[in-house]
């Protein structure tokens, strides 16, 4: 798939969550907002068009969705005692307990992935408040893959996008992967341990979610997307390619491309490197080639470079992507991969800031954690994609990953949607262990070209010390050996001034807060680019526009900070004025479950955000909106105009606005009018009386922008609004849907805050919330109280065309009834999903006899030796006369089975065989062409023995699959 160049404007209009005004001549959007819900519901209401799926960058990778089962809390198995136990449990591919081949799963619930089990858990005041009071704990997940027998000789691959937190991976009874972290991908060959056709695969995750490694809800399990990629036995590595442009101080343009292959062929192999550039429209043009030799389970690495002519440029207003495709032809088949790029340049200078395409930009960031109100950290793509919509509809052109690294698709929207991003590692340490994780941040995203900066810790104690001083310098030193276009920063939080400190070793200066030392640490530093990493820290409940200290609740008028920061206006005044700060990145975008600051019980969320946990707007939106935009007039107005009881009596008002100047009118009647202050806003006092409040931005006179709030009176109706009024039907889609009530005039209520409940049929409720920090009402139930007059669910897509019909209801209030047109849309591929059933993998068989032997003969005790280990699927070879042997295996332990009995299906025996369950024959096969055999199996059995006689000069056994099934 190509993509054409899109700038801000078309952006803004064509997808999910969109502005609805932007892009429109000056007086259509004023009269559009004015038509709008309210003031507090802009920017919600339905946008055309359906989400563009991305291209993907490797298409030899198949998601891994579904199939997988789940079970929360640990099991522990218990520890070996005889000898056997002991022997066995030291070998490869003998996991116990939830880890074995054969461990009875069958009551485990079906997930699908991303999956966040932390998500569905209810607040309990003894858990971690930092996390959000929600208990984590351990969990374990297990999948059954069948591989094809085409597929022996591929490259196999497996690859998590994270899990949270610390990991243990088996494959088939193998350890194959421990992982720390719960931010890295993990890539696991699955190629020497892989079994094909009726031999099936199992793997088997331990999730250990009571690590921690932030301080923020970091949810639990499997919560990002897993892949399985099949390559040629000669292919690209994962993250192998490196195409990241370059302008060369002739001015003219290369991409040198660097190539990492892989061998796992048996024999020395040639193989040819074919690069092209293709252009937005997909001509080719330029390419490349080159060779390459590799040995056997060898690698290489090809480098290469395109010169380009005149490059359309990537930028934040018309962000242009190119694509680098890389192929490679060898024996055994090719690999390719399509990596997006962008030709732009960035600089920043100690004294001007930050440039990109040598035009100075000022950073307008913010800080981002991952999670959404429904689904915790498990963010599906299409609801990530919305995410990032809001952030540019509040002006946001810059996003700090705080504190790790983002989903792939995050860099992938940031690098279509026009963002900088500074991409931060989440462990400070130069060990080993998390040096590679910092490499593989730096690998997996060093092409795109969304990201201007690479940051190596934030706010650690020892950044003053000399140890610090040290670390950075092997990190960052990592960091340029990868990547060295790209400056590197720290986000300090102090220590600027002594002795030994960590940014005398960073490229770019990061201030954590501090802003009163922008200006000394300049002075005495004047060579040293600077940033703001994090500012702000404001505190506003959204809806509320007085502090409540005692009820948790702090006022949306811009007037509470945490002790360390400043209110959203002060903040970006400090970094607006001076030149050579870059930027800022606001602490946070949005809300986000855990770090209660500045409470604790019973408050479960953050305060912090622009938006809350939902993306519903606060006063902060229009703040940096009236701050950060600067090609399309924009105006808001708080608090809102419903007060009952309240007449008479003086009402503040904060008017935010980019243009000239602002005027309020209070029911057709001028209040007032004055010059804009785009920093600080506009204050009005204005005695509260019923009816239509407006602000009016003007330009040379003339009206630009208007933002109006009505008085609401009872409500009597709910509503629902989509961010679209269609969503794809490809079991992925989802749609985000604002509930809230209305009064008899069709009036947004901002102070309904009663129970909603909804039916959904044609899609799938993920997940419901309201953005209120003090609510412990459950996030996955069909049901939600308004809050403070608004709601939201989260709605994701069935499959194939039809219609997601929606219904909510509230106690004394008409229900209201919402359709979305589900499109037909191909899903994306998705590995098979193996039928459940249990499987005997492994046998013991005896030696050969001349005669048949005793079926009840066993080997004898801790004898490992005289007895083979085999698997289903072994056969024995032929021999010249008579031939019998005997096969042993413990019936895999199901409940079912063992409860009701079941059948033990055999897919194929060769030779004549008779089977024998705790002794007893329940079955026999008596024509010695290989076929099948399906046997009963009666309730409570615990082991099975096949005598199978051979043919003389044919071979014999257990040759395919062997299945227990239980009763119906």
């Amino acid at each position: 798939m190509n993509f054409v160049p899109i700038d801000r404007r078309t952006l803004l209009v064509g997808t999910a969550g969109t502005l609805a005004t932007a892009g429109l001549p000056l007086s259509a959007r004023a009269a559009r907002r004015d038509a709008e819900p309210s003031g507090l519901l802009h920017g919600l209401s339905p946008r055309p068009g359906l989400p563009e799926r991305l291209p993907a960058e490797d298409p030899s990778r198949t998601l891994l969705s579904h199939g997988w089962l789940f079970h929360e809390g640990d099991i522990v198995p218990p520890a070996p005692q005889t000898h056997d136990e002991t022997y066995t449990n030291a070998k490869a591919g003998n996991a116990r307990g939830a880890a074995a081949m054969d461990y009875d799963d069958t009551d485990w619930a079906q997930v699908s992935v991303p999956h966040d089990w932390a998500s569905a858990q209810g607040f309990v005041e003894t858990a971690n408040v930092a996390q959000g009071y929600r208990p984590r704990g351990i969990g374990w997940y297990r999948r059954t893959l069948r591989l094809d027998p085409a597929d022996r000789g591929r490259k196999l691959e497996l690859h998590f996008g994270a899990i949270a937190t610390a990991a243990t991976i088996w494959i088939n009874g193998s350890v194959v992967a421990r992982n720390f972290s719960g931010y890295n991908a993990i890539t696991i060959d699955l190629t020497p341990f892989a079994r094909f056709g009726d031999e099936l695969n199992v793997i088997a995750i331990r999730v250990d979610a009571t690590a921690m490694e932030g301080w923020w809800y970091e949810g639990a399990g499997l919560y990002r997307h897993v892949w399985l990629a099949k390559r040629s036995p000669v292919s690209i590595a994962t993250d192998g390619v490196h195409c990241d442009p370059r302008l060369g101080s002739d001015g003219r343009w290369t991409v040198p491309v660097s190539v990492a292959l892989e061998s796992i062929a048996r024999a020395p192999a040639a193989a040819t490197i074919m690069v092209d550039l293709l252009h937005p429209t997909g001509k080719v043009v330029a390419s490349a080639r080159g060779q390459a030799q590799l040995q056997p389970l060898g690698g290489a690495e090809v480098s290469l470079s395109l010169p380009v002519d005149n490059p359309q440029r990537w930028s934040i207003e018309r962000p242009t992507l190119y694509t680098v495709r890389v192929t490679t032809d060898a024996p055994g088949g090719g690999d390719e991969r399509r990596i997006a790029i962008g030709f732009r340049t960035i600089r920043f200078d100690a004294q001007a800031g930050f440039f990109l395409n040598e035009q100075p930009v000022k950073l307008k960031g913010v800080c981002l954690h991952q999670d959404h109100a429904g689904v915790g950290v498990a963010v599906p793509d299409a609801l990530l994609a919305w995410r990032l919509q809001r952030m540019k509809d509040t002006g946001v052109n810059a996003i700090r990953c705080s504190h790790n690294a983002q989903a792939d698709v995050f860099y992938q929207l940031c690098d279509r949607m026009g963002f900088v991003v500074m991409d931060e590692n989440r462990i400070f340490n130069p060990a080993p262990e998390n040096m590679a994780q910092l490499e593989w941040l730096v690998r997996a995203h060093r092409n795109h070209p969304s990201i201007i900066l690479w940051s190596v810790f934030n706010e650690e104690p020892m950044q003053g010390t000399e140890a610090g001083v040290e670390m950075v310098r092997r990190m960052a030193a990592r960091v340029h050996g990868l990547d060295d276009s790209r400056p590197v920063t720290a986000a300090m939080n102090g220590s600027f001034y002594d002795p030994q400190n960590v940014s005398s070793v960073v490229d770019v200066m990061g201030f954590n807060y501090y802003q009163g030392d922008y200006d000394k640490f300049h002075a005495l530093n004047p060579a040293k680019p600077s940033t703001s990493s994090e500012d702000t820290s404001a505190f506003m409940t959204r809806g509320a526009y007085a502090t409540d200290r005692a009820a948790h609740v702090m006022s949306s008028m811009d007037t509470e900070a945490a002790p360390w920061g400043a209110t959203h206006r002060q903040a970006w005044a400090e970094i607006a004025k001076r030149r050579f700060i870059a930027g800022g990145f606001v602490w946070t975008g949005f809300d986000y479950h855990g770090e209660p600051t500045p409470f604790t019980w019973p408050t479960i969320a953050s305060f912090f955000g622009i938006l809350d946990l939902c993306g519903f707007p606060k006063t902060a939106y229009d703040i940096h909106r009236a701050h950060w935009i600067d090609d399309a007039a924009v105006v808001g107005i708080a608090p809102h105009w419903t007060w009952p009881g309240r007449e008479g009596q003086p009402v503040e008002l904060l008017v935010t606005s980019n243009a000239e100047r602002v005027r309020v009118v209070l029911n057709g009647r001028m209040i007032g009018e004055q010059a804009v202050d785009r920093i600080m806003g506009n204050a009005f006092t204005v005695p509260y009386a019923p009816g239509r409040l407006e602000a009016v931005a003007l330009k040379d006179g003339r009206e630009v922008a208007r933002a109006v709030h009505e008085t609401a009176g009872p409500a009597v109706a709910l509503r629902l609004t989509p961010a679209r009024r269609q969503m794809l039907g490809d079991n992925e889609d989802v749609v985000p849907v604002t509930i809230d009530a209305v009064d008899a005039k069709g009036r947004h209520v901002p102070t309904e805050n009663r129970m909603t409940r909804f039916t959904i049929d044609g899609a799938t409720l993920i997940g419901v919330g309201n953005g209120d920090p003090n609510s412990h009402e459950s996030e996955k139930a069909p049901e939600r109280s308004l809050f403070n007059g608004l709601a939201q669910m989260l709605v994701q897509a069935g499959e194939g065309r039809g219609r997601v019909t929606i219904v909510a209801t509230a106690d004394g209030l008409r229900p209201a009834r919402l359709v979305i047109d589900r499109v037909a849309a191909t899903p994306r591929a998705q590995v098979e999903v193996t039928p459940p059933g249990a499987f005997i993998l492994g046998w013991r068989r005896s030696k050969s006899f001349a005669t048949a032997p005793d079926p009840g003969m066993t080997p004898p005790v801790n004898d490992n030796n005289s007895w083979d280990f085999i698997r289903s699927g072994t056969p024995a070879g032929p021999e010249s006369g008579p031939s019998f042997r005997l096969y042993r295996a413990a019936l895999p332990e199901r409940r079912r089975v063992m409860a009701q009995g079941g059948t033990l299906s055999f897919a194929q025996v060769e030779g004549r065989a008779s089977v024998y369950v705790d002794g007893r024959q329940v079955g026999a096969k008596t024509d010695p062409v290989a076929g099948p055999l399906v046997v009963p199996v009666p309730a409570g059995a615990k082991g099975v023995a096949v005598l199978v006689e051979a043919v003389p000069g044919a071979r014999s056994g257990i040759t395919r699959a062997v299945r227990l099934v239980p009763k119906g």
